[in-house]
């Protein structure tokens, strides 16, 4: 074990795990024991489908825009903005005109991202 093995960069893409969240949607993951991290990229315009999960999730726009689609809510978002997603909660996302990129923080952290696959969840 070296002393880097918990140090990442946001711009790294060969780092996490990568998994499909949708038709112009990724994700890096890098899960940890009690929480774990995804650094989500979304195109122009992309929708993220409507879901839940049991997991508290908090967002952080880092770049671009967004509707964030919670509760049946939209709420346009921009760099700097964060949000809390409760566990059970639906939510989404539609990408803004220049696309997104989001760091979303789960806790715990979710066991079908452990892994590269497809989807929001194991259901997608």
């Amino acid at each position: 074990m070296g002393q880097k093995e918990n140090f990442f960069n946001i711009d790294a893409l060969e780092q996490g795990i990568f998994r499909t969240l949708g038709e112009g949607i990724t994700t890096r993951i890098f899960p940890g024991q009690q929480a774990m991290i995804s650094v989500v990229r979304i195109e122009p315009n992309a929708h993220g489908a409507i879901h839940s999960h049991s997991q508290e999730q908090w967002g952080v726009m880092i770049e671009g825009s967004a509707i964030r689609i919670q509760d049946g809510e939209e709420i346009v978002v921009g760099k700097g903005d964060f949000w809390c997603s409760p566990g059970g909660i639906e939510h989404g996302i539609i990408g803004g005109p220049d696309g997104a990129i989001i760091l979303d923080v789960f806790s715990p952290p979710r066991p079908e991202y452990t892994k590269p696959g497809s989807g929001f969840s194991t259901f997608d």
